[in-house]
């Protein structure tokens, strides 16, 4: 998966929820925020709330594979936080992908 590096530090990723806009839906919360880097930086979060590790685990994969189909499409010089919420455990990856698409679409983001 090229096209995109991931946040790892956590000021990058509190710069992101302070500085950025968010957009909601029960499953996903979206912060995109304008970087000087040139390319795209994605970070994704699960809480403890999700549920165990193999819940919040099988989480993030599903909107790491959702992403991957968008990021052809997703203008690179933005980081991205995608938050996950207790609706996100039940989904699959081909809702996740149209909640995203939704949500970076009205973020301006998709080419």
């Amino acid at each position: 998966m090229s096209g995109f590096e991931t946040l790892k530090s956590n000021t990058d990723f509190r710069r992101a929820y302070g500085r950025g806009k968010a957009y909601t839906n029960p499953a996903l919360v979206t912060y995109v925020n304008k970087n000087r880097a040139g390319i795209c930086r994605v970070g994704i979060t699960t809480s403890k709330k999700i549920g165990n590790a193999v819940q919040r685990n099988r989480t993030r994969r599903v909107i790491r594979a959702a992403f991957a189909q968008l990021v052809g499409e997703v203008r690179p010089g933005y980081d991205i936080v995608f938050v996950a919420r207790t609706k996100t455990v039940y989904k699959k990856s081909t809702e996740i992908l149209e909640i995203m698409r939704m949500q970076l679409d009205s973020a301006g983001l998709l080419q």
